[in-house]
Parts: structure tokens; sequence; C-alpha cells
């Protein structure tokens, strides 16, 4: 008999649907893709990895904050330094939600400190800064190594897709370079599969007289924000093709869930809802305009996974993929 190679996933309706779509797919029946055409797109935040209290690479960026506050006074009655050196969650995830409510006052000012924070250092010196940080650090409340806070399920799914012949790509609003790392080490993505929210940049040629080397440098700017109406055109223009399967969990997900499929192939969009407070959290801030396309549209693809209902488990004991 075949191993299950969907071990952490309940046997329900939400598996079955998927299961369905998937062998559908790859088969040689009515609902047979071309391999070509066969790809996914999954959010990160949320979605792959935990998201609460806030996401792992705002815990990143919040330490850089408060290390800049206490070196300069200046700093300290100004946000965002003001709410990393005070712990002030509740502005920080404010800012977020605000955002998808259509406000982006704060979400601005928090752009602009990270701007203000990696603005100038170079690719290769953030992504060894974004190493050491998911080599050490830890979850606050769940009190697990945040390189052991990947979803095991949604890592079975990557696996199970990859396994009947689809592209599996990261599509985020989060920094496409501080994913990179944790992509390749938790998801066994590879980095060229990452698409994200990226910083402006720059070619520095190399000094001295051997001619080699050169530094790209992030520069005090913001190339693009990967999240909303521009997650579609950022997976056209590095894919260019629609994703067959499309997976999130946020109002910022809606556009990109809508882009799979199209009038010429089939669609698997799902949702991820976070209602285990047991196990990890319960909460829809974010989620209400996602939620209610799910609510009605399993018609055309759309159906939500029940983080309480459809999974076994969430983090499994590993902190990578099987």
């Amino acid at each position: 008999m075949q191993d299950d190679p969907l071990p952490s996933w309940q046997d329900t309706a939400t598996r079955a649907a998927i299961v369905a779509f998937v062998e559908a797919a790859a088969g040689d029946g009515a609902g047979h893709v071309a391999p070509q055409e066969r790809v996914a797109v999954f959010d990160n935040d949320g979605t792959l990895w935990c998201e609460k209290p806030i996401p792992i690479q705002l815990d990143f960026v919040l330490r850089r904050f408060a290390a800049m506050a206490q070196d300069n006074p200046a700093l300290r009655g100004r946000q965002p330094w003001k709410a990393a050196r005070e712990h002030d969650g509740a502005w920080l995830s404010g800012a977020l939600v605000k955002h998808y409510d259509g406000d982006d006052a704060d979400l601005r000012l928090l752009l602009g400190g990270v701007l203000e924070a990696f603005g100038e250092m170079t690719v290769d010196a953030y992504a060894e800064e974004v190493a050491a940080f998911l080599a050490t650090a830890s979850h606050p409340s769940l009190k697990r190594p945040y390189r052991a806070c990947a979803f095991r399920p949604m890592v079975e799914l990557l696996r199970y897709l990859e396994g009947h012949g689809f592209a599996t790509y990261i599509a985020s609003g989060g920094d496409r370079d501080f994913m990179r790392p944790a992509a390749e080490a938790l998801y066994a993505i590879p980095r060229e599969r990452v698409i994200g929210s990226s910083f402006a940049l720059r070619y520095d040629a190399p000094t001295g007289s051997g001619g080699a080397g050169g530094a790209v440098v992030y520069k005090r700017g913001l190339d693009f924000l990967d999240d909303g109406p521009e997650k579609p055109v950022r997976i056209w223009s590095r894919v260019g093709r629609r994703p067959l399967v499309a997976v999130g969990n946020s109002n910022g997900d809606v556009p990109m869930l809508e882009f799979a499929g199209g009038a010429e192939l089939p669609a698997l969009r799902l949702v991820l809802r976070h209602d285990d407070a047991e196990r990890e959290f319960a909460y829809d801030d974010g989620a209400e305009q996602v939620l209610a396309r799910v609510a009605r549209g399993a018609q055309d693809g759309w159906h939500a996974i029940s983080m309480r209902d459809d999974w076994a488990d969430v983090f499994g004991d590993a902190p990578g993929p099987s």
C-alpha cells in the first residue's frame, strides 16, 4: 500500500477536494492539465508559517530597530522605533490590519524605518544576518524555534503537488530576500522561486586592481510591495503563467487567488483559516474579505482550510520538510 502523502491532514471534505483536483490535473482524464501549466503559488506569512503575535520577519526588523534606538536616543520617540523599544505589539499589528483596511499611514512609517535600517547594506551581509536570526531566534509564545514554525501540513502539500508535476512558488508580501533562506531550509523551495517585496538595488563595482567581485547593495527606497493587486503582476512577470493552485490566508491574497486558473484552466483556491487557539492562534482580523469570498465561492474552486478541523498536526517535531 502506498504511503499517505498527506499524513498530517484529516480525512475531510477539504482534503478530498485537494486530492481530487491534483489527481485530475496529473491524470489522463478530462481534468488533465499539461505539466508546463501546473503552477502553484503560496503566500508565506500565515500560510506556510506562523504570523502571530507578529510576523517572523517583523521580529527580525524590530530587533534591528531596538538596537538603533539604543545607539541613537533621537529615535526613541519616533515610530516605529518607539514601538520596537517599548514592545508595543498593538501598534505594529495595527499597522498591518489598517493596511488591509486601506489605511497605509502607519505602514509607511514602518517601511520608512525598514529602509533606514537596511539601506546601504549589501545583499550578502543582509543574508548573513537573516541566516543568523533564523538559526537562533524563537517564537515568543509558542516557545519553539522559528525554524520549527512551518506548518507541517503545508510542507506536505508542497511535496504532494511537486510529486504530481507542479512547480511551486512563494508569492508573498514579505521581503523576498528575507524569505529566500527560510524557503530553502524550511520548505525546500529554491531561492529563485521566491516572489516577494523588494528594496531597490544597485551594483557597486569592485575596488582595487583585481577587477572581480563587486557588490549588490540595497538603496534607501522600496522597489515594490508585493501585496494585493501587485501579486498577480509579480507572478506573471516571474513565471509567465497563471497559477493553477493558489494558497493564501489574508485579504491581500484575494487578487492572487482570483488570478488562478482563468478561462482556459481550472483552479484550486485554498484559504487557510486560523481557528485553532489551542495549537496555534484563532483570528480572522485581516482575513474578513477573503473568508467572505470563500463562503460564496466553493463552486469556483474556493475552499477554506480549517487549521482546527482539517489538520491532525500543525507543526510536527522536525524543523524542516520531511
